[in-house]
């Protein structure tokens, strides 16, 4: 055990308890709302509360889309619209995206209304040093509130970042310094890799998971990695709900609005949504401001619908395939870059 780090027995003892008095699992929090009428959750074992629906930080500065004054007028804007959570990474986009997200919030007082979340690509503790100093000097702001190691794809990953010289040290320091509030790990492509990070001992704040309605039939998260999570307080951060490439509803013929309810209805504390447009935006925002959870039967009747569809990963190409393992991890485990999302 790692000095400092939290026996995982009496966390999970004490996180049940505080679960049974305060219904800090998101899906059990009293509805609530912001001034800009998104929903708030409650952000893990946390007493903060965070908006239900995210900024994807690939999709709002992906420089093939957007000159960089329309980038961070949608950033400024889904953050005036009342969206708080903002996602971004060291690698998107070369960097590109933390620079435009940093300019967008560095104006008026809009830092200060988000919880910012980034990731570290690195794997030892030396790289993953330079990445949060990187991305602090991008994102224009002394403190990230969530650092998640980004991309844990690799049967070897956990043990890789949990190595004496590995990248969870250079997290600890971070906690200890102040420049990082809380810790989290992403990851798209198999449930037994997410168990394995979080059989290591770290009380995780936050992961983030592919969460959507091919899912549930498929290397499920949600049936594997989210009851784990939901019983020791652990934030879920969903994303990829319309399939990482919007298969989902251009090819599997789901509404959008029916694709992001189901997730929402689910016990998460956001959904990471790529939102690469004006009109994206506003149609999130509709979806989410007059959100009203999924009855059991409306769930049961989607999931039927999906079955036959979802068993071969077609929808689901980032469980499937190397096409959503960005170039930085392809490389540390010896693979060439391909092209792909």
């Amino acid at each position: 055990m790692n000095a400092g780090i939290p026996d995982r027995r009496e966390f999970i003892q004490t996180g049940i308890a505080g679960l049974a008095v305060s219904g800090a699992v998101a899906g059990a929090e009293p509805p609530s709302v912001n001034a800009g009428r998104i929903p708030m959750r409650r952000f893990g074992n946390t007493q903060e509360m965070v908006t239900a629906i995210a900024l994807g930080g690939h999709a709002s500065t992906n420089p093939k889309l957007f000159a960089e004054k329309d980038s961070v007028k949608l950033i400024q804007r889904a953050v005036d619209e009342g969206i708080t959570f903002m996602d971004n990474c060291w690698d998107y986009h070369d960097g590109v995206a933390e620079e435009r997200m940093g300019q967008a919030l560095a104006a008026g007082d809009r830092r200060d209304k988000c919880f910012l979340m980034t990731k570290v690509c690195g794997r030892t503790a030396k790289d993953a040093q330079q990445h949060l100093e990187d991305s602090l000097k991008r994102l224009k702001t002394d403190r990230i509130d969530l650092w998640q190691f980004h991309e844990i794809v690799y049967d070897n990953d956990p043990d890789w970042v949990f190595k004496v010289d590995g990248a969870i040290q250079a997290g600890l320091k971070a906690i200890k310094d102040g420049k990082v509030r809380y810790l989290g790990f992403t990851g798209h492509k198999d449930p037994s890799i997410h168990l394995a990070m979080l059989s290591k001992p770290y009380e995780w704040s936050a992961v983030q998971m592919p969460l959507n309605v091919m899912d549930v039939h498929f290397r499920s998260f949600q049936n594997k990695v989210l009851p784990e999570l939901k019983l020791r307080g652990i934030a879920v951060l969903g994303m990829k709900s319309l399939g990482g490439n919007g298969s989902i509803v251009k090819k599997a013929g789901i509404a959008v609005e029916d694709a992001l309810r189901y997730v929402l209805s689910l016990p998460i504390t956001t959904l990471v949504s790529g939102i690469d447009s004006e009109q994206v935006l506003d149609q999130n925002l509709k979806i989410v401001r007059d959100f009203k959870p999924m009855t059991e039967a409306e769930k049961t009747a989607i999931e039927q619908r999906t079955a036959s569809m979802a068993g071969d990963g077609r929808y689901e190409l980032f469980k499937s395939s190397k096409q959503f393992v960005g170039p930085v991890h392809r490389k540390q485990h010896g693979f060439d870059i391909l092209e792909g999302p």
